[in-house]
């Protein structure tokens, strides 16, 4: 039986940009971390959008979410061979929500931000920087630390849109000197 999916689901040209967004995401990550492709690949993860998630992947609210799964290596028996594997399920129909009553916001840049601060979250993760399994308020805290990651992996692209994007999460960056601006 075919799980039941929000009406909102990306269009193949909405998937098309979220597609690209994800790769530019990759890299920009990558290349902030410093990170081979060989690095880039050990910690295992995948993207997908709302058609693709299993219906315990899809929330209502969060533009996207980390999902941490256990992998096992082909053939292996011993607990040795057990690694994570991350799943970044992108919730179409919050992030079209968004967009909706946001139009000076776009697609491409929004989805780039998602996608990016998933990424920083799942390096965090793979380094041992953040755990997993903190507590709410350690969760509040790293999700302000990984905004002001993001912005500062982004900032420098001054791609077009980004900075409605930025000024979406202004409330969510770490304060500068104290002060912070918010809309």
């Amino acid at each position: 039986m075919k799980k039941k999916l929000p009406v909102s689901t990306f269009k193949d040209d909405e998937l098309t940009i979220v597609n690209n967004a994800v790769a530019m995401a990759e890299e920009v990550v990558s290349n902030h971390y410093k990170m081979s492709a060989s690095q880039w690949l050990r910690p295992k993860y995948d993207v997908k959008t709302l058609a693709d998630l299993a219906e315990d992947e899809i929330i209502t609210g969060p533009f996207a979410q980390i999902i941490r799964y256990e992998g096992k290596l082909k053939g292996g028996v011993l607990g040795s061979s057990a690694y994570d594997f991350y799943k970044i399920c992108i919730q179409d129909h919050s992030i079209l929500e968004v967009l909706s009553k946001r139009p000076e916001i776009g697609l491409s840049p929004f989805a780039l931000y998602v996608v990016t601060h998933e990424l920083v979250h799942i390096v965090r993760f793979s380094r041992f920087q953040q755990n997993f399994n903190a507590s709410e308020v350690e969760k509040l805290e790293e999700e302000r630390r990984v905004h002001g990651i993001t912005h500062d992996i982004l900032d420098p692209l001054q791609s077009a849109g980004l900075g409605a994007v930025f000024d979406f999460y202004v409330a969510w960056r770490p304060p500068f000197d104290g002060l912070k601006t918010i809309p």
